[in-house]
């Protein structure tokens, strides 16, 4: 599933908010070193309830236009 997500940086609480067309994601961290891509991941990892891992930043890593990948295949487990 791709994503269209623009970032609010240094927002005074973290929400999300669906737009139309795309998501709208506050966050209070600022958009320095990556914490606010970090902070974004675990946002949407809750918003969304998928494992952070299964999210990855295509485009905009130094935007606040981001487009978002969220690989929700199915995990195989192995049993003995």
């Amino acid at each position: 599933m791709i994503l269209n997500i623009r970032v609010i940086p240094k927002a005074s609480r973290p929400r999300v908010k669906q737009e139309i067309g795309n998501l709208k994601v506050y966050l209070t961290k600022p958009a320095q070193n990556g914490l606010a891509n970090t902070q974004l991941i675990e946002i949407l990892s809750r918003h969304l309830k998928v494992k952070k891992y299964r999210i990855k930043i295509l485009k905009g890593h130094t935007s606040r236009n981001k487009i978002i990948e969220i690989d929700d295949a199915p995990e195989f487990t192995h049993r003995k």
